[in-house]
């Protein structure tokens, strides 16, 4: 069998010592700044996020920086017509250009450690409801 003395990818050695591996390329690729997919998040979270038109329940985890259209974003997944719907924590609409917490929907899961409860009994509930704005003017 024919063995390839190429790396497999990018600044990866062969898998035995060659003398002809070049390793002056300068920058490694983890120190690359156009390699950077995404920001690591400081924490996240997860949510509940409740249909009051069909009553479907979806907990999807967030990023503690992630703004409410963020998140729309990747709710999309579950609900299409998401954008249609308003969205409220204890009965007050969300601002949607902010956070979670700045919404006042607080992250309580180190406390819930601390006390020893089970985190997904009490994850905060976001309901939505469908605008009826598919009427034509």
């Amino acid at each position: 069998s024919m063995v390839s003395t190429q790396s497999t990818g990018i600044h990866i050695p062969p898998a035995y010592p060659s003398a002809t591996w070049a390793n002056d390329f300068g920058t490694p690729w983890w120190k690359d700044e156009s390699y950077c997919i995404g920001h690591l998040s400081n924490k996240t979270r997860k949510i509940r996020i409740i249909n009051t038109l069909t009553s479907q329940e979806h907990t999807i985890e967030v990023c503690s920086e992630e703004n409410l259209e963020e998140i729309l974003n990747r709710f999309y997944k579950y609900n299409k017509h998401a954008a249609s719907y308003t969205w409220k924590y204890n009965g007050s609409n969300l601002e949607m250009t902010k956070t979670l917490e700045q919404n006042g929907v607080k992250d309580e899961d180190e406390e819930f450690y601390e006390l020893n409860f089970n985190e997904e009994d009490w994850l905060p509930a976001i309901h939505i409801y469908f605008n009826d704005d598919l009427t034509e003017a």
